[in-house]
Parts: structure tokens; sequence; C-alpha cells
């Protein structure tokens, strides 16, 4: 075999295999395909989530106020750092980082002895996305 024929073969192999620069390339354009399609799903069931997470947080509250109502001798407790210490989960802060808002005797719905409100994701109180204790 000659040194020409021993050349073909040698390039031959070298143009079978593909580059560490074509790969990073298709694997930039399968990310971002990957981003796009996948993306808004995964952010949509993130959102979904968190008023999961308020709605559970709204029960917590509930349960806590009936335990803390059969141990106390008001009606009302004076805030909901009373509920604390029956809650199962500590802090006061909804999951969009919002306070918790107590209603209670005369603020309280009618039928309603206690709940809790949530302004929700848009962060404003009164709109349809809050969540209500007593709506659960």
């Amino acid at each position: 075999m000659d040194t020409e024929q021993q050349d073909r073969r040698t390039q031959g192999r070298y143009e079978l295999g593909m580059t560490l620069l074509e790969i990073m390339i298709v694997l930039a354009i399968l990310a971002l395909v990957m981003g796009f399609l996948i993306g808004p799903k995964v952010w949509r069931m993130f959102s979904e989530s968190k008023v999961d997470i308020a709605k559970l947080q709204a029960k917590d509250y509930q349960q806590a106020y009936q335990v803390w109502a059969l141990k106390a001798s008001e009606t009302c407790p004076s805030s909901l750092k009373d509920l604390q210490n029956y809650r199962n989960k500590k802090g006061d802060k909804d999951p969009w980082g919002q306070e918790w808002v107590m209603k209670c005797g005369d603020q309280a719905p009618e039928g309603v002895d206690f709940g809790v409100v949530s302004v929700g994701p848009d962060k404003k109180d009164g709109t349809e996305d809050d969540i209500k204790s007593w709506d659960l």
C-alpha cells in the first residue's frame, strides 16, 4: 500500500465523524426548541402550584383557629401570630410574599366566625383571584 492510498483512508475516517462544534450547534438548537415548548408549561404549573399552596395555608389557618378557639376565652385572636403555635408551618406570608389578612368578628363575612384572605397573584385586594378560606 503506498502513501497516497493510506492518506485517502486516513482522510476518509475523519470525514465520517462530527466535529465538536457541530454537536454543540445541534444541542443549542434542541435547547432553544425545548425552551419554547416546555418552558411555558413549566411556568404555568409553577403558578398553579402557588395557588394550591395558598389554599392549603388558608385551610391550615382555619384549623389553627378551631384549636385556638377551644382553648381561648375570646372570640377572635388579636392577630394571626396568636395562631402560630397551632399551625403546621411558621410564618404568615402567602406564596406571593404578601401578609395574610385576618377576617374575624365584624370583619368576617356573614355566617363566618373566622377567615383569612390572600390577595393572590396580582397582589391587589378585592379582585377575583383573591383566595378566601371560607370559599374553600
